[in-house]
């Protein structure tokens, strides 16, 4: 039998060495930590500090509830079946959530299992019994294409293009949070759920309950954090290459823009505008003068955006100071070359406060000074050379018990810095962890292939990360390499993402287009490369009406998109949602894959197939919908067959709304 003792806010139960908190944290929510020897740890990387009260009641032998609003906590526990302590959860109604696994018998699994590595370290398991008929949506981005999670493995580690945020909704009616920056695993199987980390010192996790999606994504973002409101910028059209690698092509595509009178929000220069990885300024040869690049950009209303990399090259100017601070994530074992691109670089520790202070200072001395707000924090997972995390130790700990925390950390710093100016922007990052959206991040799905089964990937990946609280995304339009803009098969996959984007929450043109060609510093050592022109009017006069027309849609969108992004910043609603999200009760919509709302009004069918100029749409019930294209109404509850020319794609609006986009798409 377990034992109990109680608190205000938490029930604790303890079982020979093991003890086991479930606490009160935030509306309709519990944390739950364990541990299998010693005192709890009751700090954490994932959830914000709250207050919240609990009914506890404790009825000996071996049985104990605590009900926190509409979530209710039993913990059973028998010498025959149950001598571990299993907690089952329960909703408002008694309908059970989730329940751990128990004994199974003479099989003697248990709950939540500790396996020692060394030490205090243990390879940390927690084991659910599974629901055959339960559907699981979030998690963060990965890139195989699957919607409904159920009877997935999932990779609890990020990597170029894929994000681990290990939070989920069930058509249960739960939410449920790996509260662990662990390197790990979940499998979601049809008879049971198992979580792990690999290395870790207690296990811990999060749990609400609610009525709606909407309502378990509101008290999610409760105790992780909102998204800030997005700046005006980040409405409109971004223009992006790999790489705009001089001043004077810079301005020479502003100028195109602003004669031709298109909106242009931001204009971005990419990575190897520098010296050397780690230097944080612009190399003089190609950037004489940056204010006067800032100011002329400023006067056609375009913000500029620099790219920023935690790698720092060994020849570095700042290499030697930034090792000697111990401001660098540590190698353990053989040679101390984290990631060899253009040299041998190791990374700053994001981790480590004054590594953050060191490059905020480099960034400010260096950009800032120029009027440059706006940073891409590429490299954000980190990207090592090879992903041996048993290999690598930060300042937070063991890099195998600590990884995931480094995007959002590498974006911290940055708001950390600004913030003293009071100042809050949009951090465009290749990766992010559960608390990444409260410090203005926007992901984007990273380095990503130009083909349509990738674009069909990237509309799930959205979603996905929507639903696990990062309500700012977007992708490369077009993808991000083997897109040749002279094929005829590239520009249309490239005006079919464009439309996509128009629907995004940012959108932004780039890519690494073909033909590419080399570059050479002055010295003659070649640094990285440019791709061909990406601009608007590059893929011949067609294909540019198509686009300029899209960049005036989403300048309609602007009051909309706004609306939006201050329902994200409020409540924690994701900018594109699943149909499910918005229309629960209707069955047909949690499935739907290949469609989605922009908002609350605005249902987008994508095409994804190449060659395609039509495709069925499932309009949920319970509202009308008007084709956006051809002002054509109907109702909800059907799925119909919808022509879509290279020139548009599917959009319906919901109940007569933005009646201003009717016949305009």
């Amino acid at each position: 039998m377990v034992i109990f003792t109680q608190g205000d806010n938490y029930l604790e139960f303890h079982n020979q060495n093991e003890t086991v908190r479930i606490t009160a944290w935030g509306d309709n929510s519990f944390r739950i930590t364990a541990t299998p020897a010693g005192p709890l740890d009751l700090s954490n990387d994932a959830l914000l500090s709250t207050n919240s009260s609990a009914n506890i009641n404790v009825q000996e032998p071996g049985e104990a509830t605590i009900q926190n609003g509409n979530i209710k906590a039993v913990v059973t526990s028998n010498r025959f079946n149950t001598r571990w302590g299993i907690i089952s959860f329960y909703n408002q109604d008694g309908k059970l959530l989730l329940r751990e696994t128990d004994r199974g018998g003479a099989l003697n699994k248990r709950p939540r299992s500790y396996h020692t590595i060394s030490g205090d370290d243990f390879k940390v398991t927690a084991t659910f019994l599974g629901n055959s008929n339960e559907q699981i949506f979030g998690m963060g981005q990965y890139q195989d294409g699957t919607f409904n999670l159920k009877g997935s493995v999932l990779e609890l580690a990020h990597r170029n293009s894929q994000a681990s945020v290990p939070f989920y909704v069930s058509n249960l009616g739960y939410g449920f949070l790996w509260a662990n920056p662990a390197i790990g695993k979940v499998f979601f199987g049809s008879n049971h759920s198992e979580w792990t980390a690999d290395s870790s010192r207690q296990l811990d996790y999060w749990i609400t309950a609610g009525d709606t999606p909407a309502q378990i994504e509101q008290q999610y973002s409760s105790v992780t954090g909102h998204v800030p409101m997005m700046p005006e910028y980040g409405l409109g059209y971004w223009q992006c290459k790999l790489r705009y690698y001089n001043q004077q092509q810079v301005l020479d595509v502003a100028r195109e823009y602003h004669r031709r009178k298109i909106p242009v929000d931001v204009i971005v220069i990419d990575y190897y505008h520098w010296p050397r990885c780690g230097d944080y300024r612009f190399d003089p040869d190609y950037f004489p003068d940056p204010d006067a690049m800032v100011k002329e950009l400023n006067d056609y209303g375009i913000k500029l955006m620099v790219s920023v990399w935690p790698q720092i090259d060994v020849r570095s100017e700042n290499y030697e100071e930034m090792r000697d601070k111990g401001l660098l994530v540590r190698t353990d074992r053989g040679i101390d070359v984290q990631m060899l691109f253009h040299g041998n670089n190791v990374f700053y520790d994001a981790t480590n406060p004054e590594a953050r202070k060191f490059v905020w200072n480099k960034i400010k001395q260096n950009y800032e000074k120029h009027g440059i707000e706006l940073f891409w924090l590429d490299e954000a997972e980190p990207e090592y050379g090879q992903y041996d995390f048993d290999n690598y130790h930060y300042y937070a700990g063991a890099a195998v018990q600590k990884s995931n925390l480094y995007p959002r950390e590498y974006v911290r710093g940055f708001y950390d810095g600004q913030k003293q100016e009071d100042k809050v922007t949009v951090k465009l990052a290749r990766c992010a962890w559960i608390g990444s959206q409260r410090y203005g991040t926007l992901v984007w799905s990273g380095d990503i292939s130009s083909t349509f089964e990738t674009l069909r990937r990237q509309l799930i990946a959205g979603l996905q990360m929507g639903i696990a609280g990062i309500p700012w995304w977007t992708t490369d339009i077009g993808g991000f390499s083997g897109g040749d803009i002279t094929k005829p098969a590239f520009q249309e996959l490239l005006i079919r993402w464009f439309q996509f984007a128009t629907f995004c929450p940012v959108m932004r043109m780039h890519g690494a287009r073909n033909p590419f060609q080399k570059l050479f510093k002055k010295n003659g050592e070649e640094t990285e490369g440019t791709g061909a022109a990406n601009e608007i009017w590059s893929y011949g006069e067609k294909n540019y009406k198509i686009m300029k027309k899209f960049i005036g849609i989403r300048e309609l969108l602007r009051s909309y998109s706004r609306n939006t992004m201050k329902e994200a910043h409020v409540s924690g609603s994701p900018v594109m949602r699943p149909l499910f999200y918005g229309f629960p009760k209707d069955r047909n919509t949690w499935p739907v894959d290949d469609a989605y709302m922009y908002g609350d009004d605005i249902l987008v069918a994508p095409i994804m197939q190449a060659g395609a100029t039509q495709r069925t749409v499932y309009l949920p019930e319970g509202a009308s919908w008007t084709n956006a294209h051809t002002g054509k109404e109907y109702q909800g509850g059907q799925r119909i067959m919808v022509n879509a020319p290279i020139e548009t794609l599917p959009i319906f609006l919901k109940d007569g709304h933005c009646a201003e986009l009717i016949k305009k798409i």
